[in-house]
């Protein structure tokens, strides 16, 4: 096959021929060939070994089937490949495309469905290779699922397994698994990624980069510009400019006022804790999954040193958290519990219908930030902490945009997916709101 490479897209060739890297990441701007090469390698893959069998996946078939699949269609013509059964044959019910030599692409939907949350829809599929367009749109979990797959007639060929995504800037799995270790020279091996943008591409219009140059800010960073830290989703509530105002110089609060915990409720999550001067981050600690008694432990240790009582405290209430609630005596927070009545709407704004407490206080919390009202001290968190909790407040989201009805954000299991944890950070700092709707007489100090 002659197929005359970008500069970018040599590079992902490389890696794909490699006899050590196992996942690339071909991601960035718009218009960088990277759906376009996904289907090359697909159809070189199918030509080099007779029999073995490929995925293109996608988050929804439908899609696949009006965009890659197309893509894939017209490369193989640029080829020279014919459907109908002279080179290929397309199985549209089945979602096959069958080769002459008895190589096959299996075409796959990859959304996480609440009905299969474990994927088991793909339970005994064995594959050689895959290529799955537009990962950042699925979970870390169906991406690790394709993988374990990839084991068909490996040994045969002499190849080692190989997945192919690519995607345009987003802060999912794809940013912390690929994009932010590469930019911190901190990436594993066996991983590789390549940086695409629009210009990388020769044969792209003039006027396509112009339509580019046309769109909002965000959506220009992230399609033209290849910028990884912007997010143009309109379903977001708190602006990426806003967050990253949190660590802005100014003077802040020093006499500490409240304090909130999110407990762990798994192996893998954090214990945080937080305390506040007023709406200044003071102190910020976390633990690993620990016993309740060394959670209220680290919190009377707290309200010791700042000389507060339990009255200032909250605490995630849900799961083990009822045991810290209890030890400590201090308020427990119910994230599906009612929304209380607010008592002074913030300039103005009418009180909203939200669907329980948790969403009403990310509602709060979203426009604090936003209008620049919440800062975090200098040197309480780390780098990595610090990260953690944009990456986190990035995935503050209103469910269902486009519906009318109560107003609730998008639940901790689905933002759980697609960070690939908890958002322990983020739900702590939330927590903070509880203090601003709870009636004065119930926790003000005697």
């Amino acid at each position: 096959m002659d197929f005359e490479l970008t500069h970018k897209q040599d590079q992902a060739y490389d890696y794909l021929m490699d006899g050590h890297t196992t996942e690339i990441l071909f991601g960035g701007g718009a218009g960088g060939g990277k759906s376009a090469f996904g289907c090359v390698w697909l159809i070189q893959c199918c030509q080099l070994y007779p029999g073995t069998r490929w995925l293109m996946g996608r988050s929804e078939l439908k899609i696949l089937k009006e965009t890659t699949l197309n893509t894939f269609f017209e490369v193989a013509g640029r080829f020279g490949f014919r459907g109908g059964g002279i080179h290929y044959n397309y199985n549209q019910q089945s979602g096959t495309i069958r080769w002459s030599n008895g190589s096959e692409i299996l075409l796959k939907d990859l959304k996480l469905y609440p009905s299969d949350p474990n994927f088991d829809s793909l339970g005994s599929l064995e594959i050689t290779g895959g290529f799955i367009d537009e990962c950042n749109q699925i979970t870390e979990k169906a991406w690790n699922i394709v993988k374990s797959r990839i084991r068909y007639k490996l040994d045969e060929f002499g190849l080692i397994p190989k997945l192919l995504g690519s995607c345009n800037p987003a802060k999912t799995f794809v940013y912390a698994r690929f994009y932010k270790p590469h930019r911190e020279r901190t990436l594993p091996p066996e991983r590789a990624f390549i940086q695409a943008l629009v210009t990388d591409n020769p044969h792209i219009s003039k006027h396509y980069i112009a339509n580019l140059n046309t769109l909002d800010k965000a959506s220009k960073a992230r399609l033209l510009d290849g910028d990884w830290e912007y997010d143009d989703d309109p379903s977001a509530l708190i602006a990426y400019d806003a967050i990253v105002g949190l660590w802005d110089a100014g003077t802040l609060s020093t006499t500490p006022t409240h304090i909130t915990c999110d407990v762990a409720r798994f192996g893998s999550d954090f214990t945080v804790i937080a305390v506040w001067a007023d709406w200044d981050i003071v102190e910020w600690h976390t633990m690993p999954k620990s016993a309740v008694t060394e959670t209220a432990a680290k919190i009377n240790e707290l309200l010791q040193k700042h000389g507060l009582t339990p009255k200032r405290v909250v605490a995630d209430e849900d799961g083990v958290g009822g045991g810290v609630v209890d030890l400590v005596r201090c308020h427990g927070f119910i994230n599906n519990a009612r929304p209380m009545e607010e008592r002074v709407p913030i300039e103005g704004k009418k009180t909203l219908n939200y669907a329980n407490l948790k969403s009403q206080c990310y509602f709060k919390l979203a426009d604090r930030i936003n209008r620049g009202a919440i800062r975090v001290a200098p040197g309480c968190m780390s780098v990595e902490q610090k990260e953690r909790l944009i990456e986190e407040l990035e995935q503050v989201k209103k469910k269902d945009i486009e519906k009318d009805g109560k107003q609730t954000v998008v639940p901790k299991e689905e933002v759980s997916a697609i960070l690939g944890r908890s958002p322990d950070f983020s739900d702590c700092m939330m927590m903070r709101e509880y203090f601003e709707l709870k009636p004065a007489r119930q926790w003000a100090v005697a």
